[in-house]
């Protein structure tokens, strides 16, 4: 069996679950900002709490990764996002928000996971909420 019949069955084989997997949003940061002031969209914090209080977004929802993964059921996340907005989710780096980005799918939200990290949206012009 040559590699190339190989690596053809590897991809029919895995090609139906890449929907599965999150990738980060192309919505620019711009796009992002609009979609927030104008209350279509959530921006999700999902750093962990010493690094939300060692500062953050103005505006942002906080909702560390861990609290995500400690989910059983949609009901234990509505409470704190609620549905119909989409959810942009953001961490220090983005790996954190592609991996928050999986679990708030699998509970049936819009999200959006955003490449660039907190220090990252700052200089994209997003405010730093006051102390």
């Amino acid at each position: 069996m040559t590699v190339r019949v190989v690596l053809l069955g590897l991809f029919v084989l895995f090609a139906p679950l890449a929907p599965l997997f999150s990738q980060h949003t192309k919505d620019s940061p711009d796009t992002v900002k609009k979609a927030v002031a104008d209350k279509k969209a959530i921006l999700l914090d999902v750093r962990e709490k010493d690094e939300w209080d060692a500062g953050h977004l103005q505006g942002a929802t906080f909702l560390a990764l861990s609290t995500l993964k400690a989910a059983k059921k949609a009901e234990d996340l509505t409470a704190a996002l609620p549905k119909g907005s989409i959810v942009y989710c953001h961490c220090a780096a983005g790996v954190r928000s592609l991996k928050a980005a999986e679990v708030l799918k699998k509970y049936g939200y819009d999200v959006r996971p955003l490449k660039e990290g907190y220090k990252d949206l700052l200089k994209a012009g997003f405010a730093k909420a006051e102390k």
